[in-house]
């Protein structure tokens, strides 16, 4: 491999992903009086620099032996986005090494959480090996909880639902934000302002090269970008004197893509249960003050959250999860919703049951996908009747999009929708006999969840 690198006279020499022997974790450090976390990463001989950091107001005194350990694993988690540039076959990570949970976090990180980029890519990870010494684990302490959480907050329904059903019983509740250095995204702001709680917020600066990717000749693809958050997260509680992260990750986030190789392919991998799990395992052999992680949703389909999110009349006008919102470059970005994407295919789906049609396509703003016949072959795919894969994006399952369309089509006010009246009859010849145990099924607790009695949502306790 030659590295990517400006030349004296201008150019840049070739890089060869497929030539590369090995990626390695270098190192990183932390200023505490900025809080600028600097991680350093190596592919061969290429080197890339990631910086984290941690906005807060005042200047409280950091506890460094509380700390650490989280700002270590954002260096662990982190590293994924500058190994996707080759993808070798050896990982090498330096002294002290992991403990045996982080090991196996990092383990199926790197093969389930780069499972839709290997896919894309026509890649084989299955003999990937990752070599460190053996770290003992700490004694966490015990710690008392303080009732402040730091929610995740993304300006959708999901997380949106989650700060409502938690902050009744932690009024010291925080939302949370990770952006890019000096760039916000209006689609958290707006409805981040709804919410009327404080902001811990985080920046991340990645390595310019990374985001010349396929200008020099590295590989591209999905990585689990949401485990990279839930690092930062922890570590911002820490830093802000919070004993929780909470997530907002429902049960369907579990749900896989596709098979390939024997492997279920999930585009969501970082938002199931088994990355709670295993994050959870990994917190609790590195850091010796415990931060609770959870997600409030887990047990719960995206039909349960958008029935909850229908009675928060102050967010419909405010929320945003179209995929242009978030756009890296300002000058593509929309501040409305696209109207054709497959997140606003799914999002105006599994709303339809619950709100009125005339308040969804004010949310829309005229653009919404339900009445556009050109989205067909989009809704259909949702719903599982394409024969085509699951959009690679965060959308619900195919039991959850049929329902919802059901549910919908039997609305008087959706009774003259041609395309949702079209997708029902397709829809209604594959869930034989009543629909209502279906619609039961999904808006009661389906599955396990790691939520702790004091937060627990009421559904959880009748």
């Amino acid at each position: 491999m030659t590295d990517a690198r400006p030349t004296p006279g201008g150019t840049e020499q070739a890089f060869h992903p497929e030539q590369v022997e090995r990626f390695r974790y270098l190192g990183y450090d932390f200023d505490p009086e900025r809080r600028v976390l600097r991680c350093r990463y190596a592919l061969d001989d290429l080197t890339f620099e990631e910086l984290v950091t941690f906005r807060a107001e005042g200047a409280a005194d950091v506890d460094r032996r509380a700390v650490d350990p989280a700002l270590r694993l954002i260096f662990l988690l982190a590293g994924i986005s500058y190994y996707k540039a080759a993808a070798p076959p050896i990982i090498e990570v330096a002294d002290p090494g992991l403990t045996p949970a982080e090991r196996r976090l990092l383990e199926a990180f790197y093969a389930d959480g780069l499972g839709e980029y290997a896919f894309r890519n026509g890649l084989d990870l299955s003999g990937l090996r990752i070599v460190a010494p053996m770290r003992a684990p700490v004694t966490p302490e015990r710690r008392s909880t303080t009732g402040r959480p730091l929610i995740p907050f993304g300006g959708g329904l999901d997380s949106i639902v989650t700060v409502e059903g938690v902050r009744e019983g932690a009024p010291d509740a925080a939302l949370f934000v990770v952006s890019r250095e000096g760039d916000l995204f209006d689609a958290i702001e707006t409805a981040a302002k709804v919410t009327r709680l404080p902001i811990v917020r985080a920046e991340r600066r990645i390595d310019e090269k990374i985001l010349r990717s396929r200008q020099l000749g590295y590989r591209n693809g999905h990585v689990p970008v949401t485990g990279i958050l839930s690092a930062i997260a922890v570590a911002a509680a820490l830093l802000d004197g919070r004993d929780a992260v909470v997530m907002s990750n429902e049960w369907s986030a579990s749900s896989g893509n596709v098979v390939h190789d024997g492997r279920t392919v999930n585009h969501q991998w970082s938002k199931t249960l088994e990355f709670e799990d295993l994050f959870r395992a990994a917190l609790h052999e590195a850091l010796p003050t415990p931060v609770e992680y959870f997600s409030w949703l887990r047990p719960f389909s995206e039909l349960w959250v958008a029935d909850h999110f229908t009675h928060l009349d102050e967010y419909h006008l405010a929320f945003r999860s179209c995929n242009r919102a978030f756009h890296i470059d300002p000058a593509q970005r929309l501040d409305h919703w696209c109207g054709h994407c497959d997140k606003c295919c799914f999002i105006d789906l599994i709303l339809a049951p619950f709100l009125p049609a005339a308040r969804l396509r004010a949310v829309f703003d005229g653009a919404e996908p339900l009445g556009n016949p050109d989205l067909v072959d989009q809704l259909r795919t949702l719903t599982g009747l394409s024969g085509e894969i699951k959009p690679f994006e965060c959308v619900g399952d195919v039991d959850e999009c049929r329902v919802a369309t059901l549910l919908a089509a039997a609305r008087e006010d959706r009774a003259d929708d041609p395309v949702l009246q079209q997708l029902a009859v397709e829809v209604g010849r594959l869930i034989p006999g009543a629909l209502q145990p279906h619609v039961d099924r999904l808006l009661r607790p389906l599955g396990p969840h790691r939520i702790p009695d004091q937060h627990a949502p009421a559904d959880l306790l009748d």
